[in-house]
This record gives structure tokens, C-alpha cells and sequence, in this order.
């Protein structure tokens, strides 16, 4: 009889689909644990991220792959009372939990690889810890650029293979360990050896920035949070078009 692969193992749209049913699985409980896994740093980083865009009050910001919208508040900060916040995500049961939480505008189901939104709406656009769960990364960049306006600013957070050997060996350890552990203790095993699994997998930071120039973007930096496990990586739209 054959074996069911595992979620890291799934490419195209077998991955969309396997994502999408376990992170419907796992969305009561994510908040808790992300927060555990990442002793509730992701907050700082999240505001580090938008700061990055440098936005206004009055701005429209979407956050792609949302989740259960952690970066909806800080957001909401940067474009203020006269802004607008916008959350989509694939996965229905996430984005319940966005919702609660009453700091995005509007909360809509959607693909980051076919969003069902006109372009050049968006003044700045963030993603976290989305990009790795793409069925095709390269799609999930176009389409950021497409719905920003001209000069508008893209920016994402990820995990990461940690540059210095030493911390890399480390990291491995603690994220092949911990991280499934906890996954257990919640009854959710595979999903949560999916995050070192799926890490192992992801784009380095140089493919990142490639894949970022096709889709057109430029002034593209990255940038490293919590030993290199966790990397920004931020580009902008061009003012005029080429």
C-alpha cells in the first residue's frame, strides 16, 4: 500500500491543498504556539517590518497570507484611523481568527498566488512566514507587485538557514527537536514538523532577492533577526515604470 507523503514533500497544487487543510487544522492553537516557538518575538520583528515601508497615514496595506493577522495592529499603527488594512489568506478557519482580533478593515479569503484584487491598489504589502507555504513563489512575487502602486513597498518575514556554521548546527538541532515536540504535546505532529522540514527546503536569501527582481522589484534588501533564523527581505515598486 502506498505511503501518504508528507506536507513538506508536496509541490504544486497537492502543496496548496495540504497547507491549506493543515493550517485549518492547527489555527485554535497557532497563536499560542508561535508565540512559545518564538518566546513572542515575532511582534518586535513584525514592527521592524513595517517600519521598513515607511507608510502613511491614510495608506492602504495588505497583508498577504495572513493568518490569524498578528501584523494587522502594527499596521493599523503605521496608516492610522484614515487608512485601511486589508487581511487575505487561503485558508478560511485563519483568517476566523484574523477577524477576532478587529484591527484589519476587511478579512477575505484569497490565494497569494492569484489574488482576487485589481493592481496598483496597495501602498505597502507585507507577507509572514507565507512565502515558504506557496505552491510557486515566483507567482506569489508577482502578484504583491502587481496590486502596489507605483513606489509602493513590499516587505516579507521567513524563516531561515542561519549563515554561521556553528549557529546553523544548532538551530537544526533545536528546530528538528523542540519544534515536533511541541507539535505532539498539541496533537499536531506532522504540522509542526512541517516548520524545520519546509525550512530546510525554502529558497536561500539570494534566491529570494532573484525571484523578487523577476517580478520587477528594486532597492531590494534583506535583513537577519534572531541569529539568522528569521530573514526580512524588502523591495519597492518602481515610481515609474520601465
Amino acid at each position: 500500500m502506498a505511503t501518504k507523503a508528507p506536507i513538506w514533500e508536496h509541490r504544486g497544487e497537492q502543496k496548496r491543498l495540504a497547507v491549506q487543510q493543515m493550517f485549518a487544522e492547527i489555527a485554535p492553537s497557532y497563536d499560542r504556539v508561535n508565540g512559545i516557538m518564538s518566546l513572542s518575538l515575532h511582534r518586535r520583528w513584525r514592527e521592524a517590518a513595517v517600519k521598513q515601508l515607511q507608510l502613511s497615514q491614510g495608506a492602504t496595506a495588505i497583508d498577504l497570507c495572513s493568518g490569524t493577522g498578528d501584523f494587522a495592529a502594527p499596521l493599523r499603527r503605521a496608516v492610522g484611523a484614515t487608512g485601511r488594512v486589508l487581511a487575505t489568506d487561503f485558508c478560511l478557519p485563519m483568517l476566523v481568527q484574523a477577524e477576532q482580533k478587529g484591527e484589519s478593515d476587511l478579512c477575505a479569503t484569497g490565494d497569494a498566488t492569484r489574488l482576487p484584487l485589481v493592481g496598483d491598489i496597495a501602498d505597502g504589502v507585507t507577507v509572514g512566514w507565507g512565502i515558504r507555504n506557496v505552491p510557486d513563489i515566483d507567482a506569489a512575487h508577482h502578484e504583491a507587485f502587481r496590486i502596489l502602486r507605483p513606489g509602493g513597498a513590499f516587505v516579507s518575514l521567513d524563516m531561515a538557514i542561519p549563515q554561521n556554521a556553528v549557529v546553523r548546527r544548532i538551530s537544526h538541532f533545536l528546530f528538528s527537536t523542540v519544534v515536533p515536540t511541541l507539535g505532539r504535546l498539541i496533537g499536531r505532529a506532522e504540522a509542526y514538523r512541517y516548520l524545520p522540514e519546509s525550512t530546510e527546503r525554502f529558497m536561500t536569501r539570494e534566491q529570494l532577492v532573484d525571484s523578487m527582481h523577476r517580478a520587477g522589484f528594486t532597492e531590494i534588501i534583506w535583513k537577519d533577526f534572531m541569529f539568522g533564523n528569521i530573514c526580512l527581505h524588502f523591495g519597492r515598486k518602481p515610481a515609474v515604470s520601465a
